[in-house]
């Protein structure tokens, strides 16, 4: 399986590395006001790719802030005594189930 793993991440490699090799002719990206920049096409998707990617995470920090807050409130500390068995087990309810 080790194999296998190691076998798809080297075809994804040259696969990306090929398409880099492809696309190496020179891109212009256009800003405001006049602005250029020319690099090579990859270098461009790339930049694409990582900023959209950072954005993403930087995104996400607020959510995981907050849930990570509710999860320190609701789980005990290492240290603390564990919370008392209930008097009668799950099974014992007679709850008609």
């Amino acid at each position: 399986m080790r194999t296998l793993v190691w076998l798809l991440r080297a075809l994804l490699f040259f696969t990306l590395f090929a398409f880099a090799l492809n696309n190496s002719h020179e891109a212009v990206v256009r800003w405001f006001f006049g602005h250029e920049w020319h690099a090579p096409l990859v270098i461009v998707v790339l930049l694409a790719f990582g900023l959209g990617a950072a954005f993403g995470v930087l995104a996400m920090v607020p959510a995981w802030w907050r849930h990570r807050r509710a999860a320190q409130r609701i789980e005990p500390l290492p240290g603390a005594p564990a919370p008392d068995a209930p008097a009668t087990p799950y099974a014992a309810h007679q709850d008609g189930v």
